[in-house]
């Protein structure tokens, strides 16, 4: 089955081939000023409230619009925070593509896509913080949450597989380990960046840098050939 990730890498891969040109600068319509204002309305409400508190009321109030707007684009909360999910996972993907898709130093790539998912998730911290309380609890984002970290192990599983192919990885259970340190990088970033005051970002991108390289690549590497990156 084709997942999103997948086409996700596939659009990745292609533009990444393009010359880069300006674009012209585009309106942004009343419709999607309205959604974007009710996004961003649920991620400052996470910053203090769960989402089991979260009603459509005390979304909407601060976006200046009626319940029946909110309607207009979602189904319910929970559609909400589905789409809050889609969006994360475009950009966590779009920020991690270096490790997964480009060729070269593969620790360097690394860092690159580390640094980069530290940058989504300074922003999206409460977010993740709510989606995984509130998946303890609801059925229906459990499901949601599970997939979205499953297309991830994928992704991550993939990677090791091809590095150990190349004599780059020592030759383990690649899945396992890519469970435990996608699971690892969640909580490190919901720690650091799910409530204020957060956490300075490049003190968490050392530590997972340190983690990734010396667990994948090993902790000589880490001593020798990228002691530099981990103070960049």
């Amino acid at each position: 089955m084709i997942t999103y990730f997948d086409m996700m890498s596939e659009k990745i891969k292609i533009t990444s081939k393009l010359r880069v040109r300006p674009q012209p600068v585009l309106k942004i319509g009343k419709s999607e000023r309205t959604r974007a204002a009710i996004l961003n309305a649920a991620l400052e409400f996470f910053w203090s409230h769960p989402f089991r508190d979260m009603t459509v009321s005390s979304l909407m109030a601060p976006t200046g619009a009626s319940r029946s707007v909110f309607y207009q684009y979602f189904k319910d909360l929970h559609g909400l925070m589905e789409t809050l999910l889609d969006t994360l996972r475009a950009e966590v993907l779009g920020a991690t593509g270096p490790w997964f898709t480009d060729v070269g130093d593969p620790v360097v790539l690394l860092n690159e896509s580390l640094e980069g998912l530290v940058e989504v998730c300074y922003h999206r911290g409460p977010f993740l913080r709510a989606i995984d309380d509130a998946a303890a609890t609801d059925e229906q984002l459990n499901k949601a949450w599970v997939q979205f970290f499953g297309e991830f192990h994928d992704a991550v599983t993939a990677r090791i597989e091809a590095d150990q192919d190349q004599g780059l990885i020592p030759d383990f259970a690649a899945r396992p380990v890519a469970i435990a340190l996608n699971h690892l990088d969640a909580y490190t970033l919901i720690e650091a960046f799910g409530r204020r005051p957060r956490r300075g970002r490049e003190q968490v991108r050392e530590a997972l840098i340190r983690i990734w390289i010396a667990t994948l690549y090993g902790s000589e590497y880490l001593e020798n050939g990228a002691s530099d990156l981990v103070r960049t």
